[in-house]
């Protein structure tokens, strides 16, 4: 079961505020809540999304979240922190990048598929992009009569440090990043590996960030070296986030991708 999510709150800024007073003030005249007069329609997990309120910054430590399951991704920013994300990127293989040659997403399954064994929420009825975004999201509402489909939330995206508010309607605004694109992994060795091991890879929430649109188009199948997230902050622990999947899938990156990883995480 996925832990309780503990958002850190940020601070609104003072034209939010006021839209938020404006929207508890209308909700006790009507005796209705804030959350209901927010709603646009569909169901709703957790209050609004969108217009009035901005998403909070949240997240956890990658160091506290091993396995992914946890929202956010959270900065490291103390002296053993920074030493613990260094250890683990050390740990890491290298080798030459390889050629593209009969790389194709279907390789590695349909894309978002609900099928593949031996990943947290797999064969939950759900597929992996909206369980992405239940996990990540804020004010998360459903489409009416379902409790999969995400219509709209509030996602605070960490490669950009912006605050989303998604509608289905702008279904691109927000984009699943794979952390190690699978086109970069095929070119490290997943070309050898069976089908199910590239469908975990594909559908692994440890793999998997919901963010800005744009950021995601930006990096392609780019490893550290060539793309790292704009937000400075962020960078260290998404070399970590790196390295952690390839730990897990045994892959190795390329020497300057190790390089670069290192440095985002120095003292």
């Amino acid at each position: 079961m996925i832990a309780p999510r503990t958002p850190r709150r940020r601070t609104h800024r003072a034209a939010a505020l006021s839209a938020v007073g404006a929207l508890v003030v209308l909700a006790l005249a009507s005796g209705c809540s804030p959350d209901d007069l927010a709603a646009d329609g569909g169901g709703t997990s957790g209050g609004t999304s969108g217009g009035a309120q901005s998403a909070e910054s949240f997240g956890v430590s990658p160091l506290d979240n091993p396995d992914g399951t946890k929202p956010g991704l959270d900065p490291l920013t103390g002296d053993a922190d920074r030493a613990a994300a260094r250890k683990l990127i050390e740990q890491v293989a290298t080798k030459g990048r390889g050629p593209k040659t009969g790389y194709e997403r279907d390789k590695f399954g349909y894309a978002w598929m609900d099928t593949a064994d031996g990943v947290p929420l797999a064969r939950n009825g759900c597929d992996t992009r909206n369980d992405l975004l239940k996990l990540h999201g804020q004010h998360v509402q459903f489409r009416s009569g379902s409790d999969c489909v995400v219509v709209a939330m509030n996602l605070y995206d960490p490669y950009t440090g912006k605050d989303i508010a998604w509608k289905k309607a702008k279904a691109t605004e927000v984009q699943i990043d794979h952390v190690v694109p699978l086109s970069y992994s095929w070119q490290m060795g997943a070309a050898r590996w069976p089908e199910s091991k590239r469908r975990q890879l594909a559908n692994d929430v440890l793999n998997l960030l919901p963010v800005e649109g744009r950021a995601n188009s930006a990096k392609r199948d780019s490893g550290p070296a060539s793309w790292l997230p704009p937000n400075k902050k962020i960078r260290c622990s998404y070399a970590v986030r790196f390295a952690q999947v390839a730990d897990k899938y045994e892959l190795p990156v390329t020497t300057a991708d190790k390089a670069t990883m290192l440095e985002q995480c120095q003292g």
